[in-house]
């Protein structure tokens, strides 16, 4: 095998990877979006406990404050998940990411 079809083999195996990693994010978004935005207010693990996601009014949640909260995630885990446990110490118990799109979490 030369070089160039070893570089050519690598291209395609990074390259698969790429839309695999894409097509993964785009699943998982729209998954935490649609549900949350829905008439079930969260995922099904929410549905489960019990727990919906709100605006600060207590209504439900557009698709676009939904895509907001899912990105904010990113920020609230590369910060060592700081975004995360400051909803232990907030006085509504909001994590970063939903202080950023301006949601709630209930216990229904």
């Amino acid at each position: 095998m030369s070089d160039t079809e070893t570089i050519g083999i690598i291209g395609a195996i990074f390259g698969a990877a790429m839309i695999l990693n894409i097509v993964h994010i785009a699943i998982f978004w729209l998954y935490f979006a649609l549900m949350e935005s829905s008439k079930f207010q969260g995922t099904i693990g929410k549905i489960v406990l019990g727990i919906i996601v709100t605006d600060i009014d207590g209504n439900r949640i557009s698709f676009a404050r939904a895509t907001g909260r899912y990105f904010g995630k990113i920020l609230s885990g590369l910060i060592l998940f700081i975004g995360y446990i400051m909803a232990g110490f907030t006085e509504k118990k909001q994590a970063l990411h939903d202080m950023m799109a301006g949601t709630l979490v209930w216990k229904k």
